[in-house]
């Protein structure tokens, strides 16, 4: 099964040639998609060079950082173009280990969205000052009472899924970033009636110190699991009106 790992970047030079390397030799049928963000200390260029080396790696160029979420949608776009399987969301920065990829594709003779979580035996982050892990620990309880979702690690962001998830679900609909962007694209999984599952992971703080966690997105993440299901109970109930009718 052609599997295509999404990995964005924007100034990972240090990271990249490594860390392709290390994706590679994990399964013949894995395939790299790097989605860089103009990166200003020349990523881009050795992306190129490595694509130009190994056809299994390919680039796609943007003209600047325009989110994370934007990134994955259009990195989902171009591996189902190009005939993947299942497509792998990952981290440039080695926080993701790229060891785990065997034991996703394990995951997914089961599955069709397989999530690696930080909480499913216990906590299992290094890096994190506590007030960051709880507040991600525990906006995975907030989402899971409020959207219905058994998931541990609501927010991961390194995660498998199968073609035909990303084909049913419409990306161009799909608007939020960061944080939030986990959370609905596992909603709409679990909406539309795939089967979700998760593995467990060691996630490495590459960057210790700092933050990319913001009130802006926490208050995103926090409308987001309402916005969804809300929705979620309108379509319903229009569906069932529109059955009334008929």
């Amino acid at each position: 099964m052609k599997t295509v790992v999404v990995i964005p970047t924007y100034n990972e030079r240090d990271n990249l040639e490594k860390l392709v390397q290390l994706v590679l030799t994990q399964h013949p049928a894995i395939h790299i998609l790097v989605v860089d963000d103009n990166s200003p200390d020349g990523t881009g260029e050795l992306a190129d060079a490595m694509a130009a080396a190994n056809e299994r790696v390919t680039v796609l160029h943007r003209k600047g950082k325009m989110g994370l979420g934007s990134a994955y949608r259009e990195g989902f776009r171009i591996a189902l173009a190009g005939g993947a399987d299942y497509v792998v969301e990952m981290d440039a920065d080695f926080s993701h280990d790229p060891a785990v990829l065997p034991r996703f594709l394990e995951k997914m003779a089961d599955c069709d969205l397989v999530i690696g979580s930080r909480y499913l035996n216990g906590v299992s982050v290094v890096n994190w000052p506590l007030r960051r892990l709880m507040l991600s620990y525990f906006a995975s309880v907030y989402t899971r009472l409020i959207t219905g979702m058994e998931l541990a690690d609501c927010t991961s962001g390194f995660k498998c899924f199968r073609r035909e998830v990303l084909e049913a679900i419409d990306l161009d609909t799909i608007k939020s970033d960061g944080y939030s962007f986990q959370i609905e694209m596992n909603y709409r999984c679990h909406e539309l009636g795939f089967r979700l599952g998760e593995i467990p992971i060691i996630f490495i703080d590459r960057h210790a110190g700092t933050s990319k966690m913001s009130r802006k997105i926490v208050r995103e993440a926090v409308l987001m699991v309402w916005k969804l299901k809300l929705g979620s109970v309108c379509r319903k109930l229009f569906t069932t009106g529109a059955k009334a009718d008929a």
